[in-house]
């Protein structure tokens, strides 16, 4: 049998033939999670309804305007706020990295809480602040100025409301990309340019912004591509105001009667658009001219605030509390009150809404196990074979290993929505008929969890220098001694860690569960959309919407506490 054989005792070290199966088995594995969908996709979008071969379809992409409009409106919304993005978080990553703004630690750790607010329970939460009759900054309003009951101050059901929205859950990205640029840029070239009598101004001008530029750049675009894809918000705000845009669209061409073939085209677009943003953020960051040549960094250079202090603690503190406080309070206060309109008072407090979820509403118990059992299966099985497709391609010496990691990185530029839609076209043919099941889920969660949790622990291979390995063959260990002795510590961390990020993504998965869904297949994120949609109370959904973030919030503050581990890393920007 072709082995590699271990220098010291001539005793295979790892048996080509082994290696070469689990090539195989991986690249088929991976093939049914995504290569599978994308091909079904494809083939639908140049189908008719009698089966036939046509082009049709995408021609009602340009001539029809009820589909052409959602797209353009959805391009609109989405420059708008990655602008607004770039505006909002570009100061407060200044302040974060480079300026003695108090608090700057704690600062960085909310503007991340806003990653784990699921966007479409952010929506909802604004949903209940400014809703024109309802909204709770709208009643005050009307408190206040005496107000009739028709008169409003904001309306968050306008394409305003819903860009707005969408900004104070996708400025993270931007944050993160220019945050981690400014941690980059080394002190000395900042200290010369004050040497040289520039002051801070000239040098924020000639230093700072273009060597973070590029950071800048890159940000946009992932916001950019970030609305592009969303559901949840638009589903949330632009249905009631009587408008779609590009996901929406998608989704309802999936109502009776269904069109999977149109919808199936309508998604191609999308993936386009995924793909060319994706490109433009690596080749922004790929060129030559973002790799910062100079001396010795030091310590970040810290610009002192002096009496513009209390203006940049406003600053950051507003941009908190919208995005961040205020919609945490607003689902704590509703899911605590009687009514919408209660004032929050002791009087008012009542668990009526926590008794009706957990005890009298039925669907809920459902929901609950059929959302954390996948959340914990789509963890496992996904780290599982993340770690094993990353184990191949870094140190497996079969040819065709590294073709596995594109593989498991494709979904990446695949929106959930129409992944979403490539997965019921596969599955739900007489031949692999998964529609209705757990298993089309457990698929969905799977393939969208791929990129990240690849990603994740094939970074921490890449830190496990390969001499130690060649160390412990040459004294004698085998393969899987060598595995449990030097690897297996040295990547724990961030293999749990990839666990949990995977585990926290799927529990608050709606893009595509919300095609992939039946009574019995049923899950919280879908239920709180459904009792949204259906009217039936802000107060459950606010329920349901803390024990997710409970949920969330507890496990990435687990994973923070891991030595050596500083934040959940946030691979799929």
């Amino acid at each position: 049998m072709a082995a590699i054989m271990d220098l010291r005792s001539g005793r295979p070290w790892l048996h080509l033939d082994f290696l070469k199966t689990g090539l195989v088995l991986l690249a088929l594995v991976l093939g049914l999670l995504i290569v599978l969908p994308m091909a079904w996709l494809v083939y639908y979008s140049f189908i008719d309804q009698d089966g036939g071969l046509t082009l049709g379809n995408y021609g009602l992409l340009v001539t029809d305007t009820t589909l052409l409009r959602p797209f353009l409106r959805t391009l609109g919304i989405a420059v708008s706020v990655g602008l607004l993005c770039c505006i909002v978080a570009t100061p407060l990553a200044w302040l974060a990295a480079r300026t003695d703004l108090p608090g700057r630690r704690i600062l960085r750790m909310l503007v991340m809480a806003s990653f784990v607010t699921p966007p479409f329970l952010g929506a909802i939460a604004w949903e209940i602040l400014a809703a024109p009759n309802t909204g709770l900054v709208n009643e005050l309003f009307r408190h206040l100025a005496g107000q009739q009951r028709n008169e409003h101050l904001v309306n968050i059901y306008t394409i305003q409301g819903l860009t707005f929205v969408m900004t104070c859950y996708t400025f993270p990205y931007v944050f993160t990309l220019v945050a981690n640029g400014l941690d980059r840029i080394p002190s000395d070239l900042e200290d010369a340019s004050s040497i040289l009598g520039g002051g801070m101004t000239t040098t924020l001008r000639r230093i700072t912004i273009p060597l973070v530029l590029p950071a800048l750049l890159a940000g946009a675009l992932i916001a950019i591509l970030q609305t592009v894809t969303a559901f949840g918000e638009p589903a949330i705000l632009a249905l009631p105001a009587g408008f779609h845009v590009a996901t929406t669209k998608i989704w309802s061409l999936f109502q009776y009667p269904p069109k999977p073939e149109l919808a199936a085209a309508a998604s191609m677009p999308l993936f386009l658009i995924a793909i060319l943003l994706l490109q433009g953020k690596s080749w922004i960051l790929g060129r030559k001219g973002y790799t910062i040549q100079g001396g010795k960094s030091g310590q970040a250079r810290i610009t002192p605030l002096g009496k513009w202090k209390p203006v940049a603690m406003a600053y950051a503190a507003l941009i908190l509390s919208l995005a961040i406080v205020l919609p945490y309070f607003a689902l704590f206060k509703t899911a605590l009150t009687r009514l919408v309109s209660d004032p929050l008072t002791f009087e008012n407090l009542t668990l009526e809404h926590f008794r009706f979820v957990f005890l009298e509403y039925s669907p809920t118990q459902l929901a609950m196990w059929n959302t954390f059992s996948l959340g914990i299966l789509t963890a496992t099985v996904g780290t599982f074979i993340a770690l094993m497709t990353a184990y191949m391609v870094s140190r497996s010496p079969v040819r065709g290993s590294a073709a596995l990691g594109v593989l498991a990185t494709i979904p990446i530029a695949v929106p959930s929505i129409v992944l979403g839609v490539g997965i019921f076209l596969a599955y739900s043919q007489p031949e692999l008929r998964l529609y209705g099941t757990r298993w089309i889920l457990l698929l969905a969660f799977l393939t969208i969890a791929m990129p990240a949790a690849y990603q994740q622990v094939h970074a921490a291979f890449q830190g496990v220098h390969v001499e130690l390995e060649e160390a412990s063959r040459i004294l004698g260990s085998g393969r899987l001694q060598t595995l449990r002795r030097i690897t297996a510590p040295l990547i724990r961390t961030s293999v749990i860690a990839t666990w949990c990020f995977v585990f926290v993504s799927t529990i608050r998965e709606l893009s595509a569960s919300i095609l992939l869904t039946t009574a019995n297949t049923n899950l919280v994120s879908v239920m709180i959309y459904n009792l949204n949609e259906n009217g039936n109370g802000l107060g459950p959904i606010s329920v349901l919407g803390i024990v997710l973030l409970g949920v969330s919030v507890t496990v990435i503050a687990l994973v923070n506490r891991l030595p050596g581990h500083r934040s959940m890393q946030l691979r799929q920007i």
